[in-house]
């Protein structure tokens, strides 16, 4: 069975920093390119970040450029997102997903190129 599995979600203050990561199962992690989105309360999915399958390319949404880092560790099956420098807006639930694509590198932004998703992990930042 596919699936992913979002952890690392928490509160923080505003300036803060939380890692999120993603455990994947189900098929081969390392063949595929990854994306997390994210979704404030009210708001439609937002694509966050991308990173290529073997790590060399990275990806990031204009808002989170320079604060938020996407790492692999394909010999666990993991995928990871840390946040620095956090900002009341960045409020939302992550989500991580699977490309549909193994070597998708172009139209990494566009949510419909991604088949599975997980469940979501809540990230808060008060004030």
């Amino acid at each position: 069975q596919v699936q992913l599995v979002e952890s690392g979600g928490g509160l923080a203050q505003p300036g803060g920093s939380l890692r999120l990561s993603c455990a994947a199962s189900g098929f081969t992690f390392s063949s595929y390119t990854m994306s997390w989105a994210r979704q404030a309360p009210g708001k439609g999915l937002e694509w966050v970040s991308g990173i290529y399958y073997d790590g060399r390319d990275t990806h990031y949404a204009d808002s989170v450029k320079g604060r938020f880092t996407i790492s692999r560790d394909n010999a666990k099956n993991t995928m990871y997102l840390q946040l620095n420098s956090l900002k009341p807006e960045d409020t939302a639930l992550y989500y991580c997903a699977k490309a549909i694509d193994p070597y998708l590198n172009s139209d990494y932004d566009k949510l419909d190129e991604y088949d599975v998703w997980g469940q979501g992990t809540q990230v808060t930042v008060s004030s």
